[in-house]
């Protein structure tokens, strides 16, 4: 009987032992509490089957899902102090830091590439939410203006995933700053002449939307997005007032004139290239023709259309120069 013991019952054991899976394999909609398997949600880029809630993305999996082939350089940005404040509240600001990107596997918030969409040469930056819920600091300014201009050196146009909490506080006056140093950078990029397409997330609010995240040519908005500058709920405390349904939402925001389009994530991809692609074939022409023909690209609404309907709109002579250019957390496996 002794095998029984060195043999069967350890294999028994084994079987029956209770085995530590990762909470975060499932996860839950928090719309309709649907539940998900993670593989599952990923290969449908993150939107639930049932109730089409758009959850959040990782500043990778934007890129990847953006550039062809999933396929991307990612652009090198300048490396700064980290604690310039010596700032601590329940804890140092180093040891979030460090969490942080133990936990995103980037160095701070926004991930910067280089690609091409459908063949054009497109820069990138995606903001990630999961990184101290994207909070701009001076390493994401830098990481933005690296980005704008690594567009105007590459003469492409630059595309933004913005998803942000707004300024990071541990960085006080030097996290501020860098919304006038964007600003600038966002300027260089239309002087150039180049495309700049912010595409708003939820949530992205705060600092990130009082600058460079509204200072698009085109801005195109996930469903259900939440998208200001001081929220729903500070607000209401403040005038002591309830909000109209679904205010600040992507939705409400499309129907009083504050962004080009809303557009599920499915389609995001197709509606960038065309954008892009409209947009930089009509710089070609403009810049072939000389100056003497210089700003008659097709007006705005001409490339929202064509990219909302998927009709290829071409510039026609007699063209009216265009207008100026304008808490669920997302988890991964621990194995990854």
């Amino acid at each position: 009987m002794n095998w029984i013991n060195k043999v069967v019952r350890p294999k028994i054991q084994r079987i029956l032992a209770k085995r530590d899976v990762p909470d975060n394999v499932w996860l839950k909609c928090p719309e309709s509490g649907q539940m998900i398997h993670y593989k599952d949600l990923e290969a449908n880029q993150f939107v639930v089957p049932g109730s089409d809630y758009h959850m959040r993305m990782t500043g990778k999996a934007r890129l990847a899902a953006l550039f062809d082939n999933g396929e991307y350089e990612t652009v090198p940005t300048p490396e700064v102090s980290p604690d310039p404040l010596k700032f601590r509240d329940e804890r140092r600001y180093t040891d979030r830091l460090k969490d942080a990107r133990a936990k995103t596997g980037q160095e701070d918030a926004v991930l910067v590439g280089t690609g091409t969409l459908d063949g054009t040469p497109v820069v990138s930056a995606a903001q990630d939410f999961a990184f101290m819920g994207g909070s701009l600091g001076r390493a994401a300014g830098e990481a933005i203006i690296t980005g704008l201009r690594t567009a105007v050196s590459h003469a492409a146009p630059f595309v933004l995933f913005a998803a942000s909490g707004g300024a990071r506080m541990q960085e006080g006056i030097l996290s501020l700053m860098q919304m006038p140093r964007t600003t600038v950078a966002v300027q260089e990029l239309k002087e150039a002449g180049l495309p700049y397409i912010v595409v708003l997330t939820h949530p992205t609010t705060g600092g990130v939307t009082a600058s460079y995240a509204m200072l698009g040519d085109i801005h195109i908005a996930e469903p259900g997005a939440l998208i200001c500058f001081a929220g729903p709920r500070v607000i209401e405390q403040t005038i002591r007032e309830k909000l109209p349904e679904g205010f600040q939402r992507s939705e409400y925001l499309l129907d009083h004139g504050m962004i080009d389009m809303v557009t599920h994530r499915h389609q995001l991809r197709e509606t960038l290239s065309r954008i892009c692609r409209m947009l930089m074939e009509a710089r070609r022409e403009e810049l072939t023709a000389g100056p003497d023909l210089a700003g008659h690209a097709p007006p705005a609404i001409e490339v929202l259309d064509a990219a909302e309907e998927g009709i290829e709109a071409s510039p026609e002579a007699g063209d009216t120069p265009a207008g100026e250019p304008g808490d669920e957390e997302q988890h991964r496996p621990a194995a990854d």
